[in-house]
């Protein structure tokens, strides 16, 4: 278990929790009341804390599924990416796809997951052609 300093800078709202032992992603809050316009309105959620990862790990914002079937509301450039050298509020940036309700975020709203992670750096290697394989260049859709 990694443990991650938190700066909470709304009192009033809870930090970031796990609904059930064994959970992936913790519950991130909304520090403010919103509206998100049906048909691809889009706002920027503060949750009211900072985080300060330790380097190696990535923090992840995904959707809460609950939100997306019920409501049609989820979460833009998911994941979200919250890297370990930014120390600033996290955000949530939530769509409504619903072509018909607007949505009302209400403070203290679960709006989305944490999930940290531990990750890799790359060292690119610049050569003149790649190994084969059997899939080659297939892309999408390739296997029918």
């Amino acid at each position: 278990m990694v443990q991650i300093p938190i700066q909470i800078l709304d009192e009033e709202l809870q930090p970031p929790r796990y609904a059930r032992p064994g959970d992936a992603g913790a519950d991130l809050v909304a520090a403010v009341d919103m509206t998100i316009p049906a048909r691809g309105g889009r706002v920027m959620v503060p949750t009211g804390i900072a985080l300060a990862l330790p380097d190696g790990y990535v923090g992840l914002v995904h959707p809460r599924s609950g939100l997306a079937v019920k409501h049609g509301v989820t979460t833009l450039n998911s994941p979200g990416t919250i890297d370990s050298g930014y120390r600033g509020q996290v955000h949530v940036i939530l769509v409504n796809t619903d072509p018909d309700s607007d949505f009302d975020v209400k403070r203290g709203d679960r709006i989305a997951q944490l999930v940290v992670q531990k990750f890799e750096t790359a060292e690119w290697v610049v050569v003149d052609e790649l190994e084969e394989t059997e899939r080659g260049a297939g892309g999408f859709g390739h296997t029918g």
